[in-house]
């Protein structure tokens, strides 16, 4: 079964630089963080501040989501907590 992402919320972390958005399996959420490499793979241009990563979350999300659900699809579900870095873009 493919995720789904019915909630459009993200955040971002100054401290560990990712955003966290979560996605759903049924009824269990899973959270995803992506790293700050993979956004400057995505939008070389985007600013380092928590502004620029949200805007560059949001020009990419169709991309993330894709990208999440096959990192997800590929984990074995062990787990409810996923990275997606540069390398999985």
């Amino acid at each position: 079964m493919s995720l789904h992402f019915p909630n459009p919320s993200r955040s971002y972390d100054e401290m560990k630089n990712h955003v966290q958005f979560w996605g759903y399996d049924s009824a269990i959420e899973v959270s995803f963080y992506v790293e700050a490499d993979a956004f400057k793979q995505l939008d070389p241009d985007m600013t380092n501040t928590e502004k620029g990563f949200l805007n560059a979350f949001d020009s990419a999300r169709d991309k993330i989501y894709e990208v999440a659900d096959k990192v997800y699809s590929h984990g074995g579900k062990n787990t409810y907590v996923y990275i997606l870095a540069s390398k999985d873009f």
